[in-house]
């Protein structure tokens, strides 16, 4: 039983981490209604902001929220200088998918060439230690990527409520042209939008980075789970990628300590709840159906 709990425990903080991914990508479709295959690499690139920043000697922590502004900074700039020449992403949906996949080479490229491929060191943001948690040690690390998760919750829903510009993101998001004829900045709206992303994937590369160590392919698995969190939850439900992102963490690291047949094959419980869910509710657990008239 204590060591059921002990991958439970890894499995919720690491679902954390693909809570904090599944996020950044709602924020995106949300605003745009389409998926950012890009999030992972721009949250790694941002996570090296971090990893500078605090080789250069700045406190973790503080090095964090530089990388987060470095995040939202590269988020913006890429808005504007290569997603919106595009054109409108509801009318030319594969031309911005594919804008995205470029993205994705891209900056997976720039930071082979500016930091190199080996892997790098990160500092842990809540030390090495462990707690006794119903008689199961569990690392800070994993208690600390929950409580950043629920801030992060927190924060994305009073964004959402209770802001102008919550409002008019979800405003966009429901119809950009109506939007734009009752005077809401589409354009800086949307370049809000992906500034969050890629700041919230700028903590989640912090929380995950002292795993595997810090490299150009950091976030890539992440992304994959984070695309199965949010397929679970719902494309557009911020409660739908926490939910989503923590039962993908237990799963995958449960099932394959006890189920010989994905021992050598951690991935495939992730790819069953996508193909599961797409089968029996594609809109996802908490996703709204949408209804067009013809």
């Amino acid at each position: 039983m204590s060591e059921l709990l002990q991958y439970v425990f890894i499995g919720l903080g690491n679902g954390a981490v693909y809570a904090m991914v599944g996020l950044g990508l709602v924020v995106i479709y949300r605003s745009t209604g389409l998926l950012n295959f890009a999030q992972g690499e721009l949250a790694m690139f941002a996570t090296f902001g971090v990893w500078t920043l605090h080789e250069a000697g700045l406190p973790i922590w503080l090095a964090l929220l530089g990388g987060m502004a470095i995040g939202f900074a590269i988020g913006a700039i890429v808005h504007q200088v290569v997603v919106r020449p595009v054109g409108d992403p509801h009318q030319k949906p594969l031309a911005v998918v594919i804008v995205t996949i470029g993205l994705f080479l891209g900056f997976n490229a720039l930071a082979q060439l500016i930091w190199g491929t080996n892997e790098k060191e990160f500092a842990t943001l809540f030390g090495n230690s462990e707690v006794d948690v119903l008689g199961t040690l569990v690392d800070w690390q994993k208690l600390g990527a929950l409580g950043i998760l629920a801030a992060e919750a927190l924060v994305f829903w009073v964004i959402f409520q209770k802001t102008k510009v919550g409002l008019g993101m979800r405003a966009v998001a429901s119809n950009p042209e109506s939007s734009a004829l009752v005077g809401i900045p589409v354009t800086r709206i949307l370049m809000i939008g992906w500034g969050l992303a890629v700041s919230v994937g700028a903590v989640a590369g912090a929380v995950w980075a002292p795993t595997p160590g810090l490299s150009s392919n950091l976030m890539q698995l992440p992304l994959i789970y984070g695309f199965a969190a949010i397929t679970l939850g719902g494309f557009d439900s911020f409660v739908g990628a926490v939910v989503g992102g923590l039962f993908v963490g237990v799963l995958t690291d449960v099932v394959p300590r006890y189920v010989d047949a994905f021992e050598k094959m951690t991935l495939a419980p992730a790819f069953l709840v996508i193909l599961v869910v797409l089968l029996v509710r594609p809109q996802g657990i908490f996703g709204r159906k949408v209804v067009s008239r013809v």
